[in-house]
């Protein structure tokens, strides 16, 4: 078959119809990119004077360590309350004689959970911690993910529970556990924490990176839900951060200090950045922004390539980490 490809007045129906095909396309891209780079250096997020006035509550899951710290130092300095819960007693009260100490208007509590195993009473602990308490800001922090990469077929199985029970089951007992301090004031925030890995298929990751999938598909639901009661629920795609669970201690333009990626997330609440297609979602710091919107927006999050080059990535990850620990291991021997 033929296609003539001469003067508009003369093209067959399906020359016109490529070029309009290539002209959608062309045409996509070009609003994608524009959207990308105004959502990640142009506009600014909400501010959370929106979601409460200072004074109010911001509960931090996972607020010992890391990104979970930050978050509650952060909003600490905003003038918010904060109800600090994670599972190491000593070090929730370092933070909270931290946040007191730096912030003399800020009040902190705490409330010791250990998510991997939390029961009922440990729920009805938290709730009775936000009794009469106007909480405006709520962050899904806490998480876990594996040691190292590992087949699935070979990963631990109380890892395995662990993983599903802190990523998953706590993220939403404490949402479920905290909407009924929100819902009388017609406003709040929800800030849950997600991944690359579940952005897109992980070999190697395979329970964290469905985890973080099922995170996704729960918040972008719950997010419709809430809408029209005045609750704001956004979703953080997040790639490396230097933290204790990357395993990276030096910061670069792609892995950003722990501060400066909660600086950019709380910046570009409800800004979608390079998360093209992903309703209620946001990749707040600006690298991880580039790199979700050429995921997002040109290779598509389950392309095939991407696919096989995290899976020979994350074997070399393993395999390095297996050598290593076989090192130590050889090392304690001499040394004993």
């Amino acid at each position: 078959m033929s296609l003539d490809l001469g003067p508009l007045g003369k093209q067959s129906p399906a020359a016109a119809a490529l070029l309009g095909v290539g002209a959608l396309t062309v045409a996509s891209i070009i609003y994608n990119t524009v959207r990308v780079v105004l959502s990640t250096f142009v506009i600014p997020g909400a501010s959370l004077s929106k979601f409460g006035p200072k004074g109010s509550w911001a509960v931090v899951t996972g607020a010992s360590d890391g990104i979970g710290k930050e978050f509650a130092l952060q909003l600490a300095r905003k003038g918010y309350n904060i109800l600090l819960v994670s599972r190491t007693q000593s070090k929730l009260d370092a933070l909270s004689q931290q946040i007191a100490s730096s912030n003399p208007n800020a009040t902190a509590a705490t409330v010791a959970i250990d998510f991997s195993k939390a029961s009922d009473s440990d729920y009805a602990h938290l709730a009775q911690a936000v009794e009469g308490k106007q909480v405006a800001i709520l962050v899904n922090n806490v998480g876990q993910s594996h040691s190292i990469p590992v087949p699935f077929a070979e990963t631990d199985t109380q890892e395995l529970s662990n993983i599903i029970n802190i990523n998953c089951l706590a993220t939403l007992r404490v949402t479920q556990t905290i909407l009924p301090a929100m819902l009388p004031n017609k406003k709040g925030l929800i800030l849950t924490m997600g991944s690359f890995g579940g952005l897109t298929p992980t070999p190697y990751l395979a329970t964290y990176s469905g985890s973080k999938a099922f995170l996704q598909q729960w918040s972008t639901a719950l997010a419709s839900e809430l809408a029209p009661k005045g609750i704001s629920v956004h979703f953080i795609h997040s790639y490396l951060v230097t933290s204790a669970m990357s395993k990276i201690k030096r910061a670069n333009l792609q892995v950003p200090s722990e501060k400066n990626f909660v600086k950019a997330a709380l910046a570009k609440i409800g800004r979608r950045g390079g998360s093209v297609g992903y309703s209620y979602s946001g990749s707040p710091f600006w690298s991880h922004a580039v790199i979700a919107a050429f995921i997002t927006g040109l290779l598509g999050p389950m392309n095939g390539l991407l696919l096989e080059f995290n899976r020979k990535m994350h074997v070399d990850i393993r395999n390095r980490a297996l050598r290593k620990a076989e090192r130590e291991k050889a090392k304690g021997k001499k040394e004993s």
